[in-house]
């Protein structure tokens, strides 16, 4: 029995050895440093993932090929007297000199401006009204949603089309039977009316873009508001105008932009009602840049025109969103 016990006291000495052996070891290994976070630039300490690179990356540079280097051309091909093919020369500022004096350019500008702000204040008061009764409790609100958005889908030389064959024949025999004298010849040879006919099919197609995104906002404003201002006894107009429109302001300031873009980039209807005419009295701005540049030789000049138009589009842009923006309440 004494010699299995010292034998057993033995074997407890060597572990105890053998085990203060290994601490001695590990503690004397150098401490292990946490890993550093991938920086996603030297100006952030975010870790990003690279998949995000391999989808950006490329849909930029197919951006930029597409619209960045087109655009560079077409500002450089503005400062040359370029008919769009063979030799062509620099002459500096002489395009865009030539556009201020220019006629037939700055009725094109008026024209552009005028039904853009028909177009606008049409479209979003009609999309507003439709968008405040759609939003109600009515019966068949989906189908109706649906009814109003069609237009929208379908393309527009097309529905011009169906419309140029209205105002030509339908409507004069119309306006002849109920002795209208302006509505018993076509609007579209007139050069008093012949705006009309534009405005009417841009409003009717641009209509349903407007109220789906009124009616997005209107989703976003919540009933308990109404049913507090329904205790206050307040009336359907002070409930629109001190309520629902305040509180839809950044839809309607998008809204506005976005319609007034389109508006200033009036050329379908252009194409398919009345081809700029009768004498030239129905030409946009886009429309005389097709016109003049692809079929006119004055492909350098409508250059410079598209040029300039772009940069009155981007300060109407600007202004519109800071005036809107300062007004907004959300």
């Amino acid at each position: 029995m004494t010699s299995l016990t010292n034998a057993d006291q033995q074997a407890r000495a060597m572990e105890d050895v053998l085990a203060n052996d290994i601490d001695t070891r590990r503690s004397r290994r150098p401490a292990s440093k946490t890993p550093r976070k991938r920086k996603a630039s030297a100006f952030s300490d975010r870790k990003v993932d690279h998949a995000y690179y391999w989808m950006a990356v490329p849909a930029a540079v197919i951006f930029a090929v597409f619209l960045y280097v087109p655009f560079i051309q077409g500002v450089l091909y503005s400062f040359t007297n370029s008919q769009g093919y063979g030799d062509y020369d620099w002459i500096g500022f002489k395009n865009y000199m030539a556009l201020f004096h220019d006629g037939r350019v700055g009725h094109a500008y008026l024209f552009t401006f005028l039904i853009a702000i028909a177009i606008t204040v049409l479209i979003n008061v009609i999309a507003l009204f439709l968008s405040v009764a759609l939003n109600g409790k009515i019966a068949w609100k989906n189908g109706f949603r649906a009814i109003y958005f069609i237009p929208y889908t379908l393309a527009v030389l097309v529905i011009g089309y169906v419309f140029k064959y209205i105002f030509m024949q339908p409507l004069p025999a119309l306006g002849k039977a109920l002795g209208i004298g302006w509505l018993s010849e076509s609007l579209l040879t007139s050069e008093r009316h012949a705006w009309i006919p534009i405005v009417f099919l841009a409003v009717w197609q641009g209509v349903a873009y407007s109220v789906l995104i009124y009616l997005a906002g209107l989703q976003t404003v919540d009933t308990q508001v109404y049913e507090a201002a329904a205790i206050d006894g307040v009336n359907a107009w002070q409930k629109f105008w001190k309520i629902t429109f305040p509180l839809i302001g950044p839809f309607f300031t998008i809204n506005l932009v976005l319609t007034m873009k389109n508006a200033l980039g009036t050329f379908d209807q252009v194409v398919a009602l009345t081809d700029g005419g009768p004498n030239s009295k129905t030409e946009t701005v886009t429309y005389l840049i097709w016109k003049g540049g692809l079929t006119g030789g004055e492909y350098a000049y409508q250059t410079a025109n598209a040029v300039l138009f772009f940069i009155v589009l981007a300060i109407i842009a600007f202004i519109q969103l800071k005036f809107f923006s300062s007004k907004e309440k959300v």
